[in-house]
């Protein structure tokens, strides 16, 4: 565990205290931990002020107390009725045994829709279901010794471009850099080929001001709208979802000119491309295409470089985790590249990215919506009502982790990870629509930290005013501006 101590002597140069990995922090180890930031529980009141004050289009800020206390209840009051699932049965009810009834929620569908179309990702039923097999070939591509030599390109030319920044003392974005170089990884994995600066810019820039402007959280919406009414998002969503769209429409056309040649590498746009639905022979259309290669990019990079972002600043206020995984990484892949061999081994690496998840979960809220009247584990429903999941609250729930909101990675070491409720941890979704990504997303963050922690240092600027907000993924509220500086031998 991480002490204050520990914290001290890496700030001052010195070796931190060997850790115990099998020892739960004490009350008081506890309360040095640190606690990075999130709201603090209050009343439903003052978390209604809250939100109001902070003029953000944002759920956390309205979440009270009772969100990190209570399993199953009634938030608010609401012309829908909006109910808070924490009890981990009762969301294996709701993602597994009875799916159907409550499939994906109207808002977070018509959040989505404007980039995804009717893909995989929003989709239920019998759709869903031929899109899953059209598009199972596409998943083995995600596979992690295929995909882990285009992660590795991608990291050595995000190297290239920190070290110009920090021999030149830039200020960078955290989350525009975190977003270049997955969007990179996941760019060299669909179409074998790196993406291009500039479109990069473009691509991280187009959802920036998607998520910014899209309308998923709205009071009025959440307090006043009826189920499934149809309210068209705001202008700057639909203008920014459609330069999205049409940056991926530029690389398909590229990709059907390369298959055109018969000179087209093997990978996940191929596969799109060529998909046929195994019974009745038909392939995607073309918005179909744009729709699932959507999804990959929106899966692959978005929500990776969110949690990516917040790991980041995290280290660069723990000089003492930063110190473990330097020792780690060295003793593992010494001063050679990071083999994939190498992540693998990386354990406490893997627990910090992991306990990030916890904190800063990519998606804060799987919402749902009751198609019927009837019981939902201890409540009882009326039909059009709001199922909120939110690994957020599940994740930071009192009764349900020791110390929800401090930053502990030893909770998930090979001791200690026995200790964690099934069902409490779901950063990547629960049920047979669990992401299919996630063992790729484990393994690009290994990849970036390890590379990134071994080779610079990263000062972060103004860290007291970071706040968390949700919108579509768990992001700052603003951005988060750092400097990097080259480490001596790294």
């Amino acid at each position: 565990m991480i002490s204050a101590s520990d914290t001290r002597a890496a700030a001052d140069g010195a070796e931190p205290a060997t850790v115990d990995w099998r020892a739960a922090p004490t009350a008081a180890e506890a309360a040095a931990l640190y606690r990075p930031p999130a709201p603090y529980p209050v009343s439903p009141t003052r978390a209604l002020l809250r939100a109001i004050v902070n003029l953000e289009r944002d759920l956390i800020t309205l979440l009270p107390a009772e969100a990190y206390r209570a399993l199953d209840f009634k938030l608010g009051s609401s012309r829908r009725g909006i109910y808070m699932i924490n009890a981990p049965e009762t969301v294996r009810l709701a993602t597994g045994a009875r799916l159907d009834d409550f499939p994906k929620n109207d808002l977070m569908v018509g959040a989505l829709k404007p980039v995804v179309g009717e893909s995989i990702f929003v989709s239920s039923g019998a759709l869903w279901e031929r899109q899953r097999r059209m598009t199972e070939p596409a998943f083995g591509q995600l596979r992690i010794n295929r995909a882990f030599v285009h992660m590795a390109g991608a990291m050595a030319d995000g190297e290239a471009r920190f070290d110009a920044a920090a021999a030149r003392g830039e200020r960078l974005s955290l989350e525009a850099e975190m977003s270049h170089l997955t969007a990179d990884m996941i760019y060299r994995t669909i179409f074998s080929e790196p993406l291009a600066p500039g479109i990069a810019g473009q691509v991280f820039d187009a959802f920036a001001r998607f998520q910014r402007a899209v309308a998923n959280v709205e009071l009025r919406r959440l307090l006043f709208s009826p189920a499934w009414q149809e309210i068209p998002q705001p202008a700057p969503a639909r203008r920014a979802a459609t330069e999205i769209r049409n940056l991926l429409a530029e690389m398909l056309r590229a990709r059907r000119s390369l298959m055109a040649s018969g000179s087209c590498p093997d990978d996940i746009a191929a596969d799109i491309v060529a998909a046929r639905d195994p019974e009745t022979g038909e392939g995607f259309t073309d918005e179909e295409m744009l729709d699932q290669l959507g999804v990959f990019f929106m899966a692959g990079h978005e929500t990776t470089a969110s949690v990516l972002t917040w790991a980041v600043f995290m280290l660069s206020q723990q000089p003492g985790a930063v110190s473990r995984m330097r020792r780690e990484i060295d003793a593992v892949a010494g001063d050679g590249p990071i083999a994939l061999a190498h992540i693998k081994r990386l354990a406490f690496t893997r627990a910090v990215f992991r306990e990030t998840l916890r904190l800063y979960p990519p998606v804060t809220f799987l919402a749902r919506v009751a198609m019927r009247e009837g019981p939902l584990g201890a409540l009882t429903l009326p039909r059009g009502a709001m199922v909120l999941i939110s690994p957020w609250t599940i994740q930071r729930h009192e009764a349900l982790w020791p110390h929800a909101d401090r930053f502990d990675p030893d909770r998930f070491s090979p001791e200690r990870e026995s200790e964690i409720a099934p069902g409490t941890y779901l950063p990547f979704g629960i049920g047979p629509r669990v992401c299919i990504g996630s063992g790729f997303a484990m393994m690009e963050a290994g990849l970036i930290l390890a590379s990134l922690i071994r080779r610079y240092d990263v000062e972060t600027m103004a860290p007291g005013r970071v706040r968390a907000v949700a919108r579509l993924t768990t992001r700052p509220a603003r951005d988060i501006s750092v400097r990097l500086r080259r480490r001596g031998g790294a």
